[in-house]
Order: structure tokens, then sequence, then C-alpha cells
């Protein structure tokens, strides 16, 4: 599938071609539809990440340091996710667990179900 987006920001109009690989036998219109809810997904999966771990003021950029904390980040936020017992935030979380060491094992041991 080949996807044409176009814009136009302060009068300049760039235009950029997509391809994707999907099975799904779809009319453009619902292939368009999917594309972009999953975009709508990655962004909201990145602004959560910047806001409960501060990922964007990373400066892990040598080797493959920043794969292997973004891997680290989305294991952690899943195990916080999963852990019933706490009705704060996600970042509130994150910090109760750095703080509380029965708190951290309950988040460690939602990975281990």
């Amino acid at each position: 599938m080949k996807v044409r987006s176009q814009r136009t920001l302060d009068g300049k109009v760039t235009v950029e071609d997509h391809y994707y690989i999907s099975s799904l036998q779809a009319s453009a219109h619902r292939l368009l539809e999917a594309k972009r809810s999953h975009g709508q997904i990655e962004n909201s999966l990145h602004w959560v990440l910047d806001i409960a771990f501060r990922e964007d003021e990373s400066r892990l950029h040598k080797l493959h340091g920043a794969q292997n904390f973004a891997i680290l980040r989305h294991i952690a936020l899943n195990a916080l996710r999963q852990e019933p017992s706490c009705a704060l935030g996600l970042y509130n979380r994150r910090l109760k667990a750095s703080r509380n060491r029965d708190y951290l094992l309950a988040v460690l041991a939602t990975l281990f179900k």
C-alpha cells in the first residue's frame, strides 16, 4: 500500500510517499483510517513515555543505549500499568516504586504472572 501525504506549513508544500505492507483487504478509506489510528496510538504512547519517564530528556545516544533503555521503559510502563493496587498516575507510580520497596516488588511481580 502506498500513502501519499501532503502538508502545507508556512506556505511551503511538502509531499511524502509512505509504503506499508498489509494483508488487509479493504477500501482506501478503511486503510487510511487504520493508518491514522495507528499513528494516534504511537503518539499517545510517546506522550506517556515522555511524561512518565522524561524520555525526551534522555541523553543516551552511544551504541545501542537509547534502544536498550527504550525497551526497559516499555517494560516498566507495562508493569506499572498492570499493578492494580495504586490509583496514582504513571509518573507518581514510578516515583512510589523508587521510594517504596514493597510497592516496587508488587510492580515487579506483575511481570511474572
